[in-house]
């Protein structure tokens, strides 16, 4: 510390030594000539002239700022000396592959072994013995587990003869690109052989290969030493024959009209040249949504292989969780290849790259609620299609099924509107916006249509009271002021009902009021039959009670019963017979289809035991010659009086 101190106060005295030092004097004649330039300056003439010249001349440029720093530019200049320098390594591709194999035929020749292309062969020989064993000895199965496994038996041969040989560097790395891609390759014919058509199979094949192969090539560059500009260029010429092999398949194989060939071709041209400049990210966005929504149909098509209900719980969850997870797949990938190319032109740009991942988390959300969404769905579409059949089930556990018809509709509508909601407001979060203000005006929103829709609010309630009440279900028939008819569905804010001659009446739940339902539980049919006065009453009920024992025995109906057919008695005196009353008790709906039958059995039992229905009459007496007409128009009247009105 003295040390430093010490230096300091040197360092501070030689720079007041220095500060006072006197400046040398200057020469009188600079002197001289300084004193007249001020006297110059402080003349009025001289300083106007010099405004005016300040005034007139134009003002000073500023530097312009060079093109070459914007982002735009630069990626320009990469990807023109990415084309240049691609262009100028074509013709030393010959050179660099011959040079190549010969390093490494050497490499495995100088150590005592085969050349690759040997070794390769006798692995692959090697692989296909061990999968012709399996295939004679295992029980052939023509579903795709069963034609995977064989290449699992091939691949497993090779891999166990590859890894317990010490081979030499070169031809290690040469062979093991070249069988990963042999068996990438057969993986990928055996997926497309149970998805497309032969025809376009055969070329599908085709240009999956050549994919393969060019990977492998590429992968091998590096490791090889083989210059990366002439690797990027069999890279770009293996991408042009796929582009051509994949314009001679659409239009080959592909129904489509002329436009839309001449549509998809373009397409795929410019898809080539997006990777050609290298934007990787928007090529793989591009190919995504041309080979996406047909991958996405294969993948569940394969999926559902594998279950045997589709609608199931189990089904639901292979299916969709297949295409979720080839959708996450994709997007995963392209996260990949942004993040592995530094020099794509949106990640110079922070707003392009938040809207990037945002656009690429809310896919992956929008995924996960219709995922959810369809567990839900299908455990309530399946729970409706049970309660259903209430057949040989218990009343009570016939309501409750009845009851969960009328109330899950309500609950999938809700459940659909929620997760809409939900998985809207996390998409526009991740895209950037603000969703409390939108929270809080939906809160807003929400008081005021409260208060401007009373109706619409009271409907909405009195619905959900409905609901708690079990006022009704869906398949009843109710009666609601002048609206009645079965129950065929809800909304939120009104009832379906099907009147029994077909009209449909869509009612507000605020409109209903009081509600009498005609299907609950059991019901009461009461009716009346006029006979003569002259009838034997014990014996008509004695006769009725026969008919509801045959009714209750009959195999139809009798289960349709709660209690048979029985004659209350005598309810009247009319003006022509007496009036007698039947009642039952039967499961709801069935009481006029039951009424019929036991008229027609009631009319043939009394008619076969003499029990005459009463007829209307009218007795005329005495020389009156207006009588008879007289007579006949009370007559007509009182048949007119006792017609009901259609």
């Amino acid at each position: 510390m003295r040390w430093f101190l010490s230096l300091a106060a040197a360092f501070f005295l030689a720079f007041g030594a220095l500060a006072q030092t006197p400046a040398p004097a200057a020469p009188a004649a600079s002197q001289q000539k300084i004193d007249d330039l001020v006297r110059l300056l402080q003349d009025p003439d001289i300083r106007a002239w010099l405004d005016t010249r300040a005034a007139a001349a134009p003002p000073a440029a500023k530097p312009a700022p060079a093109a070459e720093s914007s982002p735009l530019a630069k990626w320009e200049a990469a990807a023109r000396g990415r084309v240049h320098e691609i262009l100028t390594a074509i013709p030393n591709i010959p050179t660099e592959i011959g040079a190549t194999i010969l390093r490494v035929r050497q490499d495995a020749t100088s150590r005592g072994y085969a050349p690759v292309f040997v070794i390769f062969g006798g692995l692959v020989g090697l692989g296909l013995i061990a999968e012709g064993v399996y295939r004679k000895l295992a029980v052939r199965r023509e579903t795709l587990i069963g034609r995977l496994i064989p290449i699992g038996i091939f691949t497993a041969a090779m891999a166990i003869v590859f890894f317990a040989v010490d081979w030499p560097p070169l031809a290690r790395i040469s062979l093991l690109a070249f069988l990963s891609a042999f068996v990438v390759f057969r993986v990928v014919a055996v997926l497309l052989a149970a998805a497309s058509t032969p025809a376009l199979r055969r070329r599908l094949t085709f240009i999956a290969g050549v994919l393969c192969l060019a990977i492998s090539i590429a992968a091998l560059g590096e490791p090889l030493g083989v210059s990366a500009p002439v690797t990027d260029a069999i890279s770009y010429c293996f991408s042009a024959v796929v582009l051509l092999l994949a314009i001679e398949a659409l239009w080959s194989t592909s129904g489509k009209t002329l436009s839309r060939k001449t549509a998809l071709a373009a397409f795929l041209v410019l898809l080539w040249l997006i990777w050609c400049v290298n934007m990787r990210g928007l090529f793989w966005i591009g190919v995504y949504a041309l080979a996406l929504p047909s991958a996405l149909n294969t993948v569940g098509r394969i999926a559902g292989s594998f279950v045997s209900d589709l609608s199931s719980l189990q089904g639901i969850i292979v299916v969709r969780g297949a295409r979720a997870i080839a959708i996450a797949l994709a997007v995963g990938w392209l996260v990949l290849v942004w993040q592995f190319n530094p020099d794509t032109l949106g990640r110079r740009d922070p707003i392009f790259a938040a809207l990037f991942y945002g656009a690429l988390k809310s896919i992956l959300i929008i995924v996960v609620a219709d995922f959810l969404w369809q567990l839900a769905r299908g455990w309530i579409d399946r729970t409706i299609r049970v309660s259903t059949d209430t057949t040989s089930l218990a009343p009570a556990d016939a309501a409750r099924r009845a009851r969960f018809r009328t109330l899950l509709p309500i609950f999938r509508n809700a459940l659909a509107v929620i997760v809409a909601v939900m998985a809207g407001l996390i998409v526009l979060s991740q895209m950037g916006v603000q969703i409390a203000p939108l929270i809080a005006g939906a809160g807003i929103f929400g008081v005021a249509i409260g208060f401007g829709s009373q109706t619409l609010v009271k409907d909405v309630i009195s619905g959900v009271f409905y609901m708690l009440d079990d006022a009704f279900r869906v398949g009843e028939y109710i009666q609601a002021k002048d609206y009645k008819g079965t129950v065929e569905g809800f909304s939120l804010r009104s009832v379906r009902l099907r009147h029994h001659r077909g009209p449909v009446f869509t009612v507000p739940f605020g409109e209903l009021g009081a509600v009498e339902n005609m299907s609950r539980d059991w019901v009461i049919d009461k009716f009346r039959i006029t006979v003569g006065f002259d009838t034997d009453i014990e014996k008509a009920r004695k006769l009725t009670k026969k008919v509801g024992a045959d009714l209750k025995e009959d195999p139809e109906l009798g289960k349709l019963f709660i209690e048979p057919l029985k004659m209350k008695g005598v309810e009247q005196f009319a003006d022509y017979g007496i009036v007698l009353s039947f009642a039952m008790t039967t499961v709801p709906g069935m009481q006029t289809y039951i009424r019929r039958k036991a008229y027609a059995k009631i009319r043939e039992v009394f008619l076969a035991n003499d029990i005459s229905f009463a007829q209307p009459m009218v007795q005329v007496g005495g020389d009156d010659k207006g009588g008879g007409a007289a007579a006949a128009q009370a007559l007509r009247a009182q048949q007119a009086a006792a017609t009901p009105a259609k």
